[in-house]
């Protein structure tokens, strides 16, 4: 139940980006440097936290069947996303990817707090844009501002969902824990790689958004030394 409490931090980060969306919609320079940012941030807390607990554990296979299911499912949600159109599908694929993420989180603290803690951080960051693109994408047909945010919100709350669906895998024995976390790895692969970044370089690009990528991996890489120094 404490680790869940974290899990309400990205949810309201969601709601803080919908709200400022149907306030004030961000212009594409500032959305590229979030997205380069959040990406930052995960492939940062992917770096320091998930990758080494797998390697630690050194399970080859739970790692090769946790990997290929975790690729096969992502590969799934690209062809979904190349071939569904429209605002209910919309709302699918990043309801998926909401929970997703919150699974993930359960995942993280199902190895160490401090694992936990680092990726509250950055999936935080990467759904406040989530937020903001889902508020602009339902914008284009719904005209309600306060049943925009209302239907993000609901959106959001999957989040802490996925949470609660990942609970169950602290108590599973360690090679299926490594096995989730290999799933785990290739899902936040799959969105610094396919998702955050694909999209941020389909904006106006500049230097300063793209740095904003490392900005927000030694963001995270000094908070977890900073946090083992203390």
């Amino acid at each position: 139940m404490y680790n869940l409490i974290y899990g309400t931090v990205p949810f309201l980060a969601v709601i803080i980006g919908a709200v400022i969306a149907v306030w004030r919609p961000p212009g594409e320079k500032l959305v590229s440097g979030m997205q380069h940012l959040a990406a930052g941030v995960i492939f940062a807390a992917v770096s320091v936290e998930i990758l080494p607990s797998i390697m630690r554990d050194a399970n080859p296979v739970a790692t090769l069947i946790g990997g290929l299911f975790g690729t096969a499912m992502m590969l799934g949600v690209k062809g979904l996303d190349n071939r569904l159109r429209g605002p209910i599908a919309f709302l699918c694929l990043i309801g998926f990817d909401i929970f997703l993420d919150g699974a993930v989180l359960g995942l993280g603290f199902s190895t160490t707090s401090r694992a936990g803690y680092l990726l509250t951080i950055a999936l935080t960051i990467e759904v406040l844009f989530l937020g903001l693109n889902v508020t602009n994408e339902l914008s284009e047909t719904w005209k309600s501002k306060a049943a925009i945010v209302g239907i993000t919100t609901l959106v959001g709350a999957l989040l802490p969902l996925g949470m609660l669906a990942a609970a169950p895998v602290l108590f599973l024995p360690a090679a299926v824990i490594t096995g989730f976390l290999s799933f785990g790895l290739i899902a936040l692969l799959y969105l610094v790689t396919e998702e955050l970044l694909t999209e941020a370089h389909e904006k106006p690009d500049s230097p300063a958004s793209t740095a904003m990528f490392f900005v927000g991996f030694l963001f995270l890489l000094l908070l977890d030394e900073i946090e083992k120094f203390s």
